[in-house]
């Protein structure tokens, strides 16, 4: 595995990620909207930070990134094209772009709605998606600065990546999440045994994250919109897709 991430907890339910590349020793982060526990964990590992990834324009994802900066004279890689601009950035990318990162080459994947110009990065090597609030485990991020219209390319480029990719999202949003799509999706077995992982999981304290996109992809009721069955379902016969998926997260803002 070309990355070593470390989950840094901050906020009420925020996560930012470490990651550190095995060939080269280099190390990033991912969306610190607080700088403290982030250096302390870094220097915990005895990592030195030099690189600082952002998906979009948050506070929660991008407050402690100017003190972050300055502790360690990282250089900031985010979008170019959201709404509002992302503090110390030095290099702007967006939606089919690539870089390096020591022995890792990350891919932008665009995905518009919850902001306008929100990205990810996907770790080829690795096969880890750092995906924002684009993407969480059984759900996906509210339309604020977009639609379903906008969101659903997105979503379709982030399922066609690997079964085997692992999902390392913003916030720990997958309790809540799984309630909901129980809700409108009851009789999925898949879903109905990982309401089990989850319930352990959060009451030993233990992050839902990193998800698996390939059981995602059975489960999270946002990336099966055009499923014509799921649909009919919810009387939406021959309008899968688009108009479903808005009226999923519709549902799921009301829950």
């Amino acid at each position: 595995m070309a990355l070593e991430i470390e989950i840094v907890p901050i906020l009420s339910d925020n996560y930012v990620y470490l990651a550190k590349d095995s060939g080269s020793g280099k190390v990033l982060c991912v969306d610190p909207g607080e700088a403290a526990p982030v250096l302390a964990r870094a220097e915990e590992l005895g990592w030195d930070i030099d690189t600082i990834l952002i998906t979009h324009h948050h506070g929660d994802h991008t407050a402690g990134v100017k003190t972050l900066k300055a502790a360690t004279g990282a250089s900031v890689i985010g979008p170019g094209g959201d709404s509002q601009e992302i503090p110390g950035l030095d290099t702007s990318v967006g939606d089919g772009d690539s870089f390096a990162f020591g022995d890792e080459i990350f891919r932008v994947i665009g995905v518009y709605g919850h902001t306008a110009g929100h990205i990810t990065f996907y770790g080829e090597q690795s096969k880890a998606l750092f995906s924002g609030d684009a993407l969480f485990s059984v759900g996906c991020g509210r339309f604020f600065e977009g639609t379903a219209e906008d969101m659903w390319p997105g979503l379709m480029k982030l399922r066609d990546l690997p079964d085997e990719t692992r999902i390392y999202c913003g916030h720990e949003y997958t309790a809540s999440n799984v309630a909901f799509a129980v809700s409108i999706d009851g009789q999925n077995e898949e879903l109905q045994r990982y309401i089990g992982i989850v319930t352990m999981l959060r009451a030993e304290g233990v992050p839902t994250i990193p998800a698996n996109l390939g059981l995602e992809k059975k489960i999270n009721p946002f990336l099966r919109a055009d499923d014509p069955d799921f649909a009919e379902m919810h009387g939406f016969k021959g309008q899968e897709g688009v108009p479903f998926l808005a009226f999923i997260r519709a549902g799921k803002d009301s829950f």
